[in-house]
């Protein structure tokens, strides 16, 4: 079974391919012309926003998935605005550690929502996945991209980026959604 990832980075797409393990599910990119106005408000809508869009150009099974960190001692944020809360990552990591200056509550979520829409373009099934965690002083490892040098999980030594790849599939936020996806698919 094929499913058109919501997604134009390649990147994400192996990703997704690399934790789905054992199933007969292939993930692919979009046709050309994906290009979704992520206007949401909120992860749920912007992944519904994104599924929409690559059922539209592809009229198969879409999936999409909107992600980000969230910082409880900052309300959340950077939360849906986590692409874009800098120009660089190496920014968004300097203004996340800014913000967080002098501050004891660190405590912080990656959170993954995903959105699966069937060939006749309705929503099929929707889920959450989250790993729970803390912001650190200062970026640790050269693995994964984003904040993953700063978010050390719970029960953890070392961050994200200082974690093999399989061990952050295991734990990470999307890995944790994507299952839930998988196991809706295996009972269609």
């Amino acid at each position: 079974m094929k499913i058109v990832l919501a997604s134009s980075n390649p990147h994400k797409v192996k990703e997704i391919n690399e934790i789905k393990e054992n199933c007969d599910i292939e993930f692919i990119l979009p046709p050309e012309g994906f290009d979704p106005d992520e206007r949401g408000k909120s992860f749920e809508e912007n992944s519904l926003i994104k599924a929409q869009e690559a059922w539209k150009l592809s009229h198969t099974w879409s999936l999409a998935d909107d992600s980000g960190l969230c910082i409880d001692a900052l309300g959340g944020k950077p939360g849906i605005y986590s692409a874009r809360y800098a120009e660089t990552p190496q920014k968004r990591i300097e203004r996340v550690l800014n913000e967080l200056d002098g501050v004891k509550d660190r405590t912080a979520k990656f959170v993954c929502y995903m959105t699966l829409i069937n060939p006749q373009g309705e929503v099929a099934y929707s889920c959450e996945g989250v790993c729970q965690g803390k912001i650190i002083d200062e970026p640790k490892g050269t693995n994964g991209f984003g904040y993953d040098p700063i978010f050390l999980p719970d029960g953890y030594t070392q961050t994200i980026a200082e974690l093999s790849e399989d061990e952050k599939n295991r734990i990470s936020h999307r890995s944790k959604a994507l299952k839930k996806v998988i196991e809706f698919i295996k009972v269609l």
